[in-house]
């Protein structure tokens, strides 16, 4: 069977033999995959031209419900993929990361997108910048859509995860992708695109995917497109420095394997939480998915003392992870993804045992559960031990890309640092302390080799995720060695595929281009009060300005009363004296409550309730005698998507200047209120 891809709308087949891929467990036949054939241009423009303007079209809370659609419905077909991912040698234990983490992953940036992006197809960033002494030249940064495409260039070993945490994102930004899986995987990867494909959820040729080869792909891509790599550094170095991505400066984001090291406090002691912890630990990376995880623990850094204990404690429970085929329960230690990998993780054994000892395992005949001997891709738990790993260069640069880990000593904290910047950059560490100030010193002095820290303790233990799982909303990716790249990461990962712009311009300006109210522009009222009018009805810039009121000794002291706030400066008039506001204050929330007061309309309408208030700052003082304005402004609107059960609304953010008699502002701040919709969509 040849595996088909789907590019330009349509599945089509290689015109070619392609390349044989079979089953990791047995050696059966899976398929053959080839690109051959394929007009990679074609491709390009397909999705520029057929899915990108649909795309940018939507707004990114548009495109946040897509993704949940998406994530609701490959989740009801997860079981078709862990049957699927056996033939890959993964355990449903191993594929649980992959299947449901890469779904997971969709569910999470649905949420994030829909949490803290606007419901617009351009987003503000940051704070306006005040660039002028008059307050008439502006600048604020926003991010908009790249009309392009991101090609996504994937390895194997999670055939759905390391796809769907990119697509997530660039789908998020409003950028179509094409998908190019590892052939040793593709076809799992496939049956994934085919769910996403038949679900009709996603713009036309929003997602392509080709099975095989790229050709000339990255000749057809231009500085709007976008390029992420995960795989070995070797290969990545050599599509990083692909002539036409440096003539265009095309962004080119590269997660590569990486020695990853864990590391054992000098504090800690065998019987300790954090010793038993260590020891699962590393036995756990070593043995999921066979070691096949770009963030396994490579290098394991003990104290020298505890070494023989450790090497003791991992052996025994290597012995007990039973290997075989991975669909009978029992079986920890599945196969590698084929025979070649096999071959590779032997080589790369024997190089290594140049400067360490085979302490267990190593290239041995072992039983297979279920299997005859000799099957499929397997290769048993080897752990190597290094004596003098601050003299040795292979433990520290040659990557055995299977169950393979080495266990070297260190005498001291700063050697232990030392050694973790060896691998000349990692995508994880992980150091076992219960020590805080230990994990002071490691982290700090090892932080700049590495993407991502784990400090594991008994504290946090039942509920850590562990080494080897990076984390949508944290940062996956790492320095050197690592490739210098950046994934995941919240809302930055959407961001890397947005162009951010500098916008300058007199505010008025800058409110027209990003529907955003900016201290300064021209403010408009037409006479009605805001909160009497629905949410479509509220415009941009609308402004209340309230009576004004003059602020008593008898407002503060009753304040003070009902609020249980008698802080000196308030209500000691000797103290306010000798203090920095030198008299007596009004409390700064009586202040805001006052405004409220004077810009609410007491009367039933529109406005549902208060939503929050942010930004606040108290700018000066409000002495007794102080006369307070307050001046209400639509800053931003926000539609929200309708709940079964309650009335459409969105969520209008008001900027609130509140002044003295001056006309000085003694209080900023952004409040939000959820507003009645009259439209039902």
């Amino acid at each position: 069977m040849k595996l088909t891809s789907y590019v330009a709308g349509a599945w089509v087949e290689g015109q070619d033999e392609g390349k044989l891929v079979v089953d990791a467990v047995r050696g059966e036949p899976v398929c053959r995959v080839s690109s051959a054939g394929i007009d990679f241009a074609k491709v390009v423009q397909y999705a520029r031209d057929v899915a990108g303007p649909k795309l940018r079209a939507m707004t990114f809370i548009e495109r946040a419900a897509m993704l949940k659609a998406l994530a609701k419905h490959l989740m009801t077909k997860k079981e078709d993929f862990y049957t699927l991912s056996f033939k890959t040698g993964t355990t449903r234990a191993d594929a649980w990361p992959d299947v449901e983490g890469g779904i997971g992953t969709v569910f999470s940036f649905a949420s994030l997108v829909n949490r803290e992006f606007p419901n617009d197809v351009v987003m503000v960033e940051g704070e306006m910048e005040r660039l002028s002494q008059q307050g008439t030249f502006v600048g604020r940064h926003i991010l908009t859509s790249k009309p392009g495409v991101a090609v996504h260039i994937n390895a194997y070993n999670f055939p759905i995860w390391g796809m769907l945490e990119k697509i997530a994102p660039s789908l998020a930004a409003g950028v179509p992708v094409i998908v190019k899986p590892a052939t040793q995987t593709a076809y799992l990867t496939q049956a994934c695109v085919r769910e996403m494909v038949d679900s009709g959820l996603l713009p036309e040729g929003a997602v392509q995917l080709i099975c095989g080869s790229t050709g000339d792909l990255l000749d057809h891509l231009n500085e709007q497109d976008v390029v992420t790599f995960t795989g070995s550094a070797s290969t990545g170095k050599m599509l990083r420095n692909h002539p036409n991505l440096l003539a265009n400066s095309v962004p080119f984001n590269m997660e590569a394997d990486s020695l990853n090291c864990a590391i054992l406090g000098q504090s800690v002691k065998q019987g300790d939480p954090e010793f038993d912890l260590f020891v699962k630990e590393v036995v756990r990376e070593m043995t999921t998915k066979a070691g096949q995880k770009c963030t396994a623990i490579r290098r394991v850094i003990v104290p020298e003392e505890s070494i023989d204990a450790v090497i003791d404690a991992i052996s025994a429970r290597l012995k007990k992870a039973v290997m075989g085929d991975p669909e009978l329960d029992g079986v920890r230690l599945g196969a590698l993804v084929s025979t070649d990998q096999v071959d590779d993780v032997r080589d790369r054994v024997e190089q290594l045992s140049a400067e360490a000892a085979i302490v267990f395992g190593g290239d041995e005949a072992v039983a297979l559960e279920g299997l005859e001997a000799g099957s499929g891709a397997f290769y048993p738990a080897t752990l190597l031990r290094c004596d003098n790993p601050l003299q040795a260069d292979r433990i520290h640069s040659v990557e055995a890309f299977g169950p393979v880990a080495t266990v070297m000593p260190y005498q001291s904290l700063e050697d232990a640092v030392t050694l973790a910047r060896m691998g000349k950059g990692s995508l994880v560490g992980s150091l076992f302390t219960h020590d805080p100030e230990e994990a002071r010193t490691v982290i700090l002095g090892a932080a700049p080799w590495h993407g991502r820290m784990l400090v594991l303790d008994r504290d946090c233990a039942k509920e850590s995720t562990g080494h080897g799982s990076p984390l949508a909303n944290l940062v996956h990716g790492g320095p050197g060695r690592a490739g210098g790249g950046e994934e995941l990461g919240g809302a930055r990962a959407v961001k890397h595929y947005l162009q951010r712009t500098a916008l300058q311009g007199s505010p008025t300006s800058l409110m027209g281009v990003t529907r955003e109210y900016h201290a300064g522009a021209k403010t408009f009222s037409d006479g009605i009060h805001p909160f009497k009018k629905h949410f479509e009805a509220l415009q941009i810039g609308e402004t209340l300005v309230t009576h004004r009121r003059t602020v008593t000794e008898a407002d503060i002291v009753n304040f003070g009363c009902i609020s249980g706030d008698h802080f000196y400066a308030h209500f000691d008039a000797i103290a306010a004296k000798d203090s920095f506001f030198g008299e007596r204050v009004a409390h700064g929330y009586f202040v805001i409550s006052a405004a409220a007061g004077m810009f609410v309309d007491p009367n039933p309408g529109p406005v549902i309730a208060n939503y929050g208030l942010e930004n606040l700052r108290f700018v000066e003082p409000v002495p007794p005698g102080t006369t307070i304005q307050a001046k209400l402004s639509v800053k931003r609107k926000i539609k929200k998507p309708r709940r079964e059960g309650e009335k459409p609304n969105g969520v209008v953010v008001w900027a609130v200047e509140v002044t003295n008699q001056e006309g000085e502002p003694v209080a900023l701040y952004d409040i939000l209120t959820l507003v009645v919709r009259q439209d039902e969509d």
